[in-house]
């Protein structure tokens, strides 16, 4: 379970969070969407400390945290209960496919060399790459870069995988495969929060979707609540602008 109470964010005196409220089940798939400059991944951030929120409650499983007092070890405690997988992989170049897998599980983990490199080889089976052990990132396309991305995620049994706009650096062609390998992952009832601009893959995939404008939640709901009934103006605009009027099925066809 992970809630967050009251998370608030500025950059150089503008405020980017403004008391962010947020529960999310174990096992379930939160999508974030929103316009640039939302708070999107600010918040993602701020959820596992890679940004420290100036104000609020972080909670990760049992684990919870002030954010106003939180020790470095503290965050770094609630950091390895979470993974976070990048708009642009963060994949070592120096490194094949293999040990950039590795790698957390033995720095951070302390996992044995032998064992990290078991694991490691059944999430890159999981995702496709068991070919490409012994590639360096250079050797492979962007899709199966952030294959690997999210391979590395999986290796470190989170609580929680971050996904932050994970195709949005992906030629046109390889997004469905990166798609195709999250949707996957979410079958398997692994918790997961999404920020991305992919309608269709969070109508798809979402148990529950958020629309974020100007530093707060504007809405939440099923992906049928805010993609066929939204209640709020802003969600509105934004859907309309992102994928037209047709986007839209009439108000009274709910699914039951």
């Amino acid at each position: 379970m992970i809630i967050l109470k009251d998370i608030k964010k500025s950059f150089n005196k503008s405020q980017v969070l403004r008391g962010i409220n947020l529960k999310i089940n174990r096992g379930e798939v939160v999508t974030i969407l929103g316009p640039s400059g939302s708070g999107k991944t600010t918040l993602l951030r701020c959820l596992n400390f890679l940004e420290r929120p100036e104000a609020g409650i972080v909670q990760i499983g049992n684990i919870q945290l002030n954010a106003k007092n939180a020790t470095k070890k503290d965050m770094l405690s609630v950091r390895k209960q979470s993974a976070m997988v990048f708009q642009h992989y963060n994949l070592f170049a120096h490194k094949t496919v293999v040990e950039n897998v590795m790698e957390g599980l033995v720095v951070a983990k302390k996992v044995k060399k032998k064992d990290a490199r078991m694991i490691s080889e059944k999430v890159l089976e999981k995702v496709g790459l068991s070919d490409k052990l012994h590639f360096y990132p250079s050797q492979l396309s962007g899709g199966q870069q952030q294959r690997v991305g999210i391979a590395r995620a999986l290796a470190l049994n989170p609580e929680v995988i971050l996904f932050d706009e994970p195709t949005s650096a992906l030629d046109p062609e390889l997004v469905g495969e990166v798609l195709s390998v999250i949707k996957e992952i979410a079958q398997e009832g692994i918790t997961m929060v999404v920020v991305t601009h992919e309608m269709s893959f969070a109508k798809e995939v979402s148990d529950r979707v958020l629309f974020m404008d100007g530093g707060v939640i504007v809405e939440e709901g099923t992906p049928w609540e805010i993609f066929h009934a939204p209640k709020e103006e802003r969600t509105r605009r934004f859907l309309q602008r992102i994928s037209g009027e047709s986007f839209f099925a009439p108000l009274k066809e709910q699914v039951n």
